[in-house]
């Protein structure tokens, strides 16, 4: 029986060790290293949407909202800059068809909206969380990947980025849910 036990436990360690590559890291890494650039594409790329978006909504809360996320923003385009140097690697952009796919979205929503409502408003707000929350997907599963990868300063920079994306989307429900949604409601009415 002694035998048995140990023959079992001998294929299990051996299982474990050919399960797990020598060096796993090579192909992990570029695969992590090709969607950082996709991220940074989106970002970038969401630096030049925020601007409209801030001047196509009508609330002050919202136009403030989306001024200050295009500050952050900006700032998580510097933090993937900071991460592209700990890689050794050029800060290069790969297209991002989620965040373009996304921006094409919220034009729409402004090209078929009522310009100074609340109804743009509440679309605007949909289309920045749809944004909000491919960003949050991202950054928390290339902040995890960093980890398993042991990159840890490029976790903790990646971690930060994504609590700044999570109060975003907090902040944007709580505008929907205390003011525009209701202003809205009141405009279908009005026009009924």
């Amino acid at each position: 029986m002694a035998k048995t036990a140990k023959k079992a436990a001998g294929r299990s360690s051996r299982a474990k060790a050919s399960a797990i590559p020598s060096d796993p890291k090579p192909a992990l890494l570029e695969l992590f290293k090709d969607q950082i650039k996709d991220i940074y594409w989106a970002e970038k790329h969401l630096t030049k949407a925020l601007p409209k978006m801030r001047k196509a909504a009508t609330s002050p809360e919202l136009q403030e909202a989306f001024e200050t996320h295009l500050e952050q923003t900006q700032e998580h385009v510097a933090r993937i800059e900071q991460v592209f140097e700990l890689l050794e690697a050029k800060a290069q952009a790969k297209k991002c068809d989620a965040m373009e796919g996304l921006v094409q979205e919220s034009e729409s929503i402004i090209e078929e909206t009522e310009k100074g409502t609340a109804t743009r408003d509440v679309g605007l707000i949909i289309a920045a969380q749809k944004v909000e929350h491919y960003e949050i997907a991202a950054y928390g599963s290339l902040a995890q990947l960093a980890r398993t990868l042991g990159l840890e300063e490029i976790a903790d920079i990646l971690g930060e980025t994504l609590e700044e994306e999570k109060e975003t989307d907090e902040l944007l429900t709580g505008i929907a849910e205390n003011d525009i949604n209701y202003e809205a409601a009141e405009e279908e009415e009005e026009e009924a």
